[in-house]
């Protein structure tokens, strides 16, 4: 019955949404339809997840309710695009999505889209038509641009009038950016016109990859979906190598521009490629058809590029200085295996108050799990090449190490168990247990360090999962010392299923399902989960806490605790905190770069607690002038008399000439870090402690092993 029900208020929905909309002008929006291995991969991965996920969630009605909550919340979070009578619709099959997932049946979550796809065509269409009336900036009216818990809008005309203000705000920012009106028409006309072509190019596996996320993350936050495409992205990142040509692409005026070359690539070494320089035609070898791909989606045109190391891929490039009318140059390249040195553990030394801190920044836990299968000596991993760069900054003889581990969101947790024991003799690391509630102790098995000198890691909100591992190791050994803010919290551990793999496909077609399989425990017993990891000395809080972090979820696992591992501490850092702390607070009271950090974290504090902006331009006006002195007083405090701050040019990303917004990232990456600053004179302070206070030294010893 619940099946014949479920397939009547699907055809309620698709029938409504064309029946609303046959007056609408924007041409009709391409109907996404579910595919056999949509069907198959969501029955599966609910039986895997009913049977083997850490929490014994049931997919029943009331999982389905959630379900359709999040994907509603994925599609529409700002509530923009859906009515209170779309809501009213979907609620029909609030109880059946369970149903429609066991019996392969998602034509449900398809109409849903296609409502939202008609939504967000009408509501960019009239967008469009705005711009040709303009607007009146001495009103004295406000736009709401924080919208997540507001009441769905109840008709047309309040949808239209919530529209009418997001329209009239872009306007204004470009209006007081110093932009004239036909510039404005022109860009913001190229806005909406971009989003529309973006809602063309959607696929349904976009579509499913939404929902099905929806039901994983309804489970735990760290469940996901991988589609087929998603999934080679994790893996490259896992493993920080492709095979392609080395260039970063970008889509700009519907163009796949050059961004950026990779230093040895196929690219840089033709000489025949430049940055800004726009991808027209793709043959993936030289026997297929060139294929057209000027307004393809980036992601298309990457699959195509991609292929087999020394295998031949032939691009006909457009010049960034060329015309559209401009015959592009043909160009053959020879596919090769690109590293990702980016996202690779890298080294600097910083002179913190005359003492050399060695500072190794980790993005990521990566680990090329395929080349350690095959037992290849030379595998590229984390601690392997962690291990590197401390020796080399052993002969630089620096005095501690700095671990930088901020926004480093974790990965292998093999590889937080061997950077782990880089610093510690030996011994557990970090205890799990399963859903069964047996617990399993990772230790570190190999004797010796690689650096006995004093250690510090720097964390911030963004530090997550194998960082946290890490971070809570080297803290409860008393191996070093933790700086920063408290960390995501993320004391979970997943699993990747390969759906392909288990159904014996040749090809990438089910996907892959990220799982969580157990909780991580510190070997104190304590998890990270929820909490995190508190550092030892707390530095600036750069982020929002309440919308970042496990706590931020509406549906965590909660902290708990086990019995200890059996461990011994290396050290007793303890008696150091509160001499490191000293100097650390009277050394940032003298610090203008900190003190300016701090005043503009608490007027962004501010500015995130505002639900509303003025629409008033005299209001508007004034807001950025104050703003702007501020920002010219401090960047000239900075850099000189003659520098300018890089003002508020109302433009989006990709909007900017290339150019421009490559040079604003240089110079974002070029200022002061003021906290890392501060975590290396930290490091400083405990070298220069430890060097001149031998007692001290003798009895908070393991913390570090002096010279």
């Amino acid at each position: 019955m619940k099946l014949k029900s479920l397939c009547l208020l699907i055809g309620i929905v698709v029938s409504t949404s064309s029946t609303l909309h046959a007056a609408t002008p924007a041409a009709p929006a391409p109907l996404l339809r579910p595919v056999e291995a949509h069907a198959l991969a969501a029955q599966a991965s609910a039986e895997l997840l009913s049977r083997f996920h850490y929490q014994n969630v049931p997919l029943d009605d009331a999982m389905s309710s959630r379900i359709l909550d999040r994907y509603l919340k994925t599609l529409d979070p700002d509530r923009v695009y859906f009515m209170q009578s779309d809501i009213d619709t979907f609620n029909s099959v609030r109880l059946l999505l369970d149903d429609a997932i066991r019996q392969q049946n998602l034509a449900a979550p398809f109409a849903i889209y296609a409502r939202y796809s008609q939504r967000l065509r009408d509501r960019l269409t009239e967008a469009r038509a705005l711009l040709d009336k303009g607007f009146d900036f001495e009103q004295n009216e406000s736009y709401r641009y924080v919208r997540t818990d507001v009441p769905w809008a109840k008709s047309e005309d309040e949808l239209r009038d919530i529209w009418r203000k997001r329209v009239k705000n872009d306007w204004l920012r470009l209006k007081l950016a110093g932009k004239d009106d036909a510039a404005i028409r022109e860009t913001l006309g190229k806005r909406y016109d971009l989003a529309l072509t973006n809602l063309n190019r959607a696929k349904s596996d976009d579509v499913f990859q939404f929902f099905m996320n929806a039901y994983a993350e309804s489970i735990e936050p760290h469940t996901s979906y991988l589609g087929p495409r998603a999934a080679e992205d994790f893996a490259i990142n896992m493993k920080l190598s492709l095979v392609g040509i080395g260039a970063v692409l970008q889509e700009r005026d519907e163009y796949v521009t050059i961004r950026e070359l990779v230093a040895g690539g196929p690219a840089a070494r033709s000489e025949q490629i430049k940055i800004g320089d726009r991808i027209v035609g793709v043959a993936k070898d030289e026997a297929t058809p060139m294929a057209d791909v000027l307004g393809w989606r980036v992601d298309d045109v990457v699959t195509l590029i991609r292929g087999t190391k020394d295998t031949t891929v032939v691009l006909d490039i457009l010049p960034a200085d060329a015309g559209p009318d401009v015959k592009p140059n043909r160009i053959k390249l020879v596919r090769d295996t690109i590293k990702l040195e980016k996202q690779a553990a890298a080294k600097s030394v910083i002179d913190a108050g005359g003492q050399k801190v060695g500072v190794i920044t980790l993005p990521t836990f990566y680990q090329d799990v395929e080349a350690k299968s095959r037992a290849d000596a030379d595998y590229r991993s984390a601690s392997r090449d962690v291990a590197k760069l401390l020796a080399e900054l052993k002969a630089e003889k620096v005095g501690a190490v700095l671990i930088d581990l901020r926004n480093n969101g974790g990965g292998s947790l093999d590889e937080a168990i061997r950077l782990t024991g880089l610093f510690i003799d030996s011994g557990p690391v970090v205890q799990q247990r399963n859903p069964k509630g047996q617990i399993r102790v990772e230790k570190d098995n190999d004797a010796g360090v690689a650096w006995d000198g004093p250690v510090g890691v720097l964390i911030n909100r963004a530090s997550a999962s194998a960082s946290e591992i890490f971070a809570a190791a080297i803290q409860d050994y008393g191996r070093g010392v933790v700086i920063g803010e408290t960390s995501f919290g993320k004391g979970t551990v997943q699993t990747l299923l390969d759906m392909d793999e288990m159904a014996k496909s040749e090809k990438p077609t089910y996907g892959e399902l990220k799982m969580t399989v157990a909780q991580f425990f510190r070997v104190n017993g304590g998890t990270t989960q929820l909490r995190g990891v508190t550092p030892d000395i707390p530095l600036a809080q750069t982020m929002d806490h309440e919308r970042i972090g496990e706590s931020s979820y509406d549906n965590p696992l909660p902290w708990t605790q086990i019995a200890p591992a059996d461990f011994r501490p290396a050290g007793k850092p303890q008696e150091l905190l509160p001499l490191l702390s000293a100097r650390h607070q009277a050394r940032v009271s003298q610090d203008k770069g900190y003190r300016e950090l701090l005043e503009d974290l608490a007027e962004n504090e501010a500015l995130r607690k505002r639900t509303e902006i003025s629409l008033n331009a005299a209001e508007r006006k004034k807001e950025r002038e104050a703003q702007e002195a501020r920002l010219k007083a401090r960047t000239q405090s900075r850099e000189g008399a003659d520098a300018e701050p890089i003002r508020d040019d109302g433009l989006q990303a990709g909007e900017r000439a290339l150019g421009a917004e490559l040079a604003a990232e240089q110079s974002r990456k070029a200022a002061r870090d003021v906290l890392l600053d501060e975590a290396a004179r930290i490091m400083g302070d405990v070298v220069d402690i430890l060097r001149t206070d031998t007692e001290l030294a003798r009895r908070t010893a393991g913390v570090a092993v002096t010279r």
